[in-house]
This record gives structure tokens, C-alpha cells and sequence, in this order.
């Protein structure tokens, strides 16, 4: 139907103008990413700490390292569909249940949303009309796969910037809806690519992260020992890049 065409269209052309307001061709040609900052987590919307200082490496499209506390002794590694916490004592494998979760919000990110899913064939796009996300007025983009996952991006009506990022999935053992959300605040320029420095996560509509960064970089080159969990990569001996 040629309204449905026109539909898909605005809505192609809105995907189009926010990769155009997050750096166009630099921020599609990210190779990593690091960022250092502060993390908190909360539990049923009431925050679990004062915060951890973090470091984060990633080598897209699958390859993570965070690392925690002031002395970067604690890590966490992904790589592949893996994933291990590496202490003092080693690496062990990530519990399953947190391996999972960490793995859907990737398949979700928005990197992968505004990189992959929107060239994929057998994506059908959805322009949904203004929106207010975060209190601001926003633009709607809903992306469907051909699994018929769907996610919802909310874009910033002036800058076209994402404000907002919703996804629903059913838990495989309960059987219910659970709702994530994403927002993302206080854009900076980072080598010609707008960067949220402030990130929120949301579960079912409680606050479940707040991230905020003191700095980043792009297409560092990272080490490759970073993300082998059995390396014995020492990022207080080692530069972190080549």
C-alpha cells in the first residue's frame, strides 16, 4: 500500500538524519570504542552503591571488556557469545542468567540498531509520529525484524540525536513482558562523533544503571589480549593499545 511506503520512508529518512547528527560516515565507521567514567547500579529503583569507577573497551561487533574499581582488578570479558569475570583468581565463566541479559541488551544496542538493522533486509521501519521521551519532544522509529523482535527509538525533534531506546522481550522462563529502556543525555563531540556521556537503563520501569562518562576515544586499536579472558592482560602494566 503506497501509504505504508510512505510511512517506511519517513521513517527511513528520520534513521537517516540521527546517524547524520551522530557523525554520519565516522560514527558508521567506528572500528572500538573506550570510555572511562562512573557507574551506578540501583535494585528496584534505589541505588546499591556510590558508584565504581569503570573503564570500558569495545571492539564491535562483539567484543567487550569493562573493568572496575580504582584498581582495575576486577574484570569483566566478552567476546563471541561469552562471557567471564576475571579477579585475582582467574576467569570464570559469567553466570548464565547475566550472560544472557548482557547479550540481548548488545542484539538490541543501539549501535547495532542504527549499523545493521536498519540496511537488513526483512526489517519493516515505522514512523509513529511525535512522542515526548525523556521530556522532550520527540520523533517515534519502531525497527521489526523478521523475527518479529521490535524496538522503538525516540529522536530528538530539533537535533534528531537519540533521546530514548525501548525494547520488549518475554522472559523464556516466567513468560512474562519485561520492558527495557535506554536514555541518553548530555551529548559531547569525541573526534566528530556525538557521544552520550550520560546513559540510564530502565527495567520495567525502574531506574537498574546510570553511567556517566569523563571521557572516551574512538579507533584506538586495542590490544587483542584484552579480550582473551586467559591472556593474563594487565591493564596497569600495559598501555591498552597497540
Amino acid at each position: 500500500m503506497p501509504v505504508d511506503l510512505e510511512n517506511a520512508r519517513k521513517a527511513k529518512a528520520l534513521l537517516d538524519q540521527a546517524i547524520q547528527a551522530l557523525g554520519g560516515q565516522a560514527y558508521l565507521n567506528v572500528r572500538d570504542m573506550q570510555m572511562a567514567g562512573r557507574t551506578y547500579s540501583f535494585h528496584h529503583g534505589r541505588p546499591t552503591s556510590n558508584g565504581i569507577q569503570f573503564w570500558r573497551f569495545i571492539q564491535y561487533p562483539d567484543k567487550d571488556r569493562i573493568e572496575l574499581t580504582k584498581e582495575r582488578d576486577v574484570a569483566q570479558v566478552y567476546n563471541g557469545d561469552k562471557g567471564y569475570e576475571i579477579t585475582f583468581k582467574g576467569a570464570r565463566p559469567i553466570e548464565e542468567k547475566d550472560l544472557a541479559d548482557y547479550l540481548r541488551r548488545r542484539r538490541f544496542s543501539l549501535e547495532t540498531m542504527l549499523r545493521t538493522w536498519v540496511n537488513s533486509p526483512g526489517v519493516a521501519l515505522f514512523y509513529e509520529g511525535n512522542a515526548i521521551a525523556a521530556e522532550h519532544p520527540a520523533l517515534q522509529v519502531t525497527l521489526i525484524n523478521s523475527k518479529n523482535e521490535s524496538v522503538t527509538l525516540y529522536l530528538d525533534a530539533d537535533t534528531h540525536l537519540p533521546i530514548k531506546k525501548t525494547f520488549i522481550w518475554r522472559d523464556p522462563v516466567d513468560k512474562q513482558r519485561n520492558l527495557e529502556e535506554e536514555i541518553y543525555d548530555n551529548y559531547r563531540p569525541v573526534q566528530g562523533i556525538m557521544t552520550p556521556y550520560d546513559v540510564a537503563r530502565y527495567f520495567n520501569g525502574d531506574m537498574s544503571n546510570q553511567r556517566f562518562l569523563n571521557s572516551a576515544a574512538y579507533n584506538q586499536g586495542l590490544d587483542a589480549a584484552m579480550f582473551d579472558p586467559n591472556s593474563g592482560y594487565n591493564p596497569n602494566k600495559q598501555p591498552g593499545k597497540k
